[in-house]
């Protein structure tokens, strides 16, 4: 069992001691949401910790989604515990980048693409190659393409 898996496992176990409901029903539903990824395919295999990390990085922002979704409904109540829980499980992930440091990889990101010859919103296919993999889980792909778009369009 990878790491963080089992860190998860431990946290479960010590929230169902303290009675936390919150926090076990929230790591129950990321611990499942975890072994239905390792078990769908053509073979059953265990996660590494970085695909563990992009499953709770996924229930995170279905947590931020559904807290918008619950506010946009006028149910308030629901959306806070949405919000709560979202925020439980963003103590997983790395430290997410601020607008400054995303902001400064995507122009270096910008200028090796134009060095390679790729200009203008076309190049926005080999600003992401170039961007993804240096912010891999510390931001979310909306966000990088809004940054990206934005340098490239002026």
């Amino acid at each position: 069992m990878t790491s963080l898996k089992s860190k998860l496992q431990e946290d479960l176990t010590a929230a169902i001691r303290a009675r936390d409901e919150l926090r076990s029903s929230t790591l129950r539903l990321t611990l499942t949401a975890i072994t239905k990824e390792e078990v769908g395919g053509k073979t059953a295999r265990e996660l590494s910790d970085d695909e563990v990390q992009k499953v709770i990085a996924k229930e995170a922002k279905k947590r931020r989604e559904a807290a918008e979704a619950f506010l946009l409904g006028g149910r308030t109540e629901s959306a806070e515990r949405e919000k709560a829980e979202g925020e439980l499980l963003d103590a997983y992930l790395p430290k997410q980048l601020s607008d400054d440091e995303l902001g400064a990889i995507v122009a270096q990101a910008v200028e090796e693409a134009k060095a390679a010859g790729a200009e203008g919103p076309r190049a926005m296919g080999a600003v992401m190659k170039i961007v993804n993999p240096k912010v891999a889980g510390r931001a979310e792909g909306g966000r990088v393409a809004a940054a990206v778009k934005q340098l490239l369009t002026g």
